[in-house]
């Protein structure tokens, strides 16, 4: 459940709390000295937060279920954990989880179902397992679709992310296209930055104009609300044997 709400943590609230909520570059608040995550349980606090936002602070809602965002909120209590406290013993050192639990087999099934549109065993990921030696990290990686960080606001990205580009296209009720990387889109205005790196901003009225999102990362954020804890180490014990 840690492993889910770290992948979850890292494609949805990094941008804004930093990838060790200690605050990020979007301007979100430290999570770990936060007074409501300090007094939060078992997510009671947390989880209503999550799914409907801090819009008067700037904190948009966020989309997923209630076992998503519990999964979130135990990955933070896990960090408060492993931080410790002013004269507390020395940590422990427990070995990791093995994460190569899943079945191989079924694993390769559903990958065929969910994947194959956009991955091919024989092709992009032919030999990920000598690549990625790591289990776990293996794991974090295809779930995350290999982002460094999450989404900043309704579409835009944080500066520096490494994670693949969020693209746009706006196509004017004159027939004039612009396209470019998405900087930041809501109900009034979206903003894109073209290749010379000119920036863009349009009004939006309804459906005017016309704004087509291309997000590559997309088909696994789909995939968050699909698969199950079970999916997760299926896919990966099959992703080990690509080597």
């Amino acid at each position: 459940m840690i492993e889910r709400g770290r992948t979850l943590y890292s494609v949805t609230c990094s941008a804004c709390h930093g990838v060790d909520a200690r605050g990020g570059q979007l301007g979100g608040p430290n999570l770990l000295r936060s007074q409501l995550v300090l007094a939060d349980q078992d997510g009671e606090a947390i989880v209503p937060v999550i799914q409907g936002g801090r819009p008067d602070k700037g904190m948009p809602p966020m989309p997923i279920n209630t076992a998503d965002a519990k999964a979130l909120a135990t990955f933070l209590h896990s960090l408060l954990a492993a931080a410790g406290r002013q004269g507390s013993p020395p940590p422990v050192d427990i070995p990791p989880p093995d994460v190569l639990v899943g079945d191989a087999t079924a694993g390769q099934s559903f990958f065929a179902a969910k994947c194959t549109t956009c991955h091919s065993a024989t092709g992009d990921l032919q030999g990920i397992a000598a690549r990625v030696p790591d289990a776990k990290t293996l794991q974090n990686l295809w779930v995350s679709g290999g982002a460094a960080a999450g989404r900043g606001g309704r579409g835009g990205r944080g500066r520096g992310s490494s994670a693949p580009q969020v693209t746009v296209t706006v196509t004017l009720p004159s027939g004039e296209k612009a396209e470019g990387q998405l900087r930041r889109i809501d109900d009034f205005i979206v903003t894109l930055v073209q290749a010379d790196g000119t920036e863009r901003s349009f009004r939006r009225e309804g459906e005017r104009p016309k704004v087509d999102i291309h997000d590559p990362l997309q088909g696994h954020r789909d995939l968050l609300a699909i698969y199950t804890e079970k999916d997760m180490h299926d896919v990966t014990a099959y992703l080990v044997t690509l080597k």
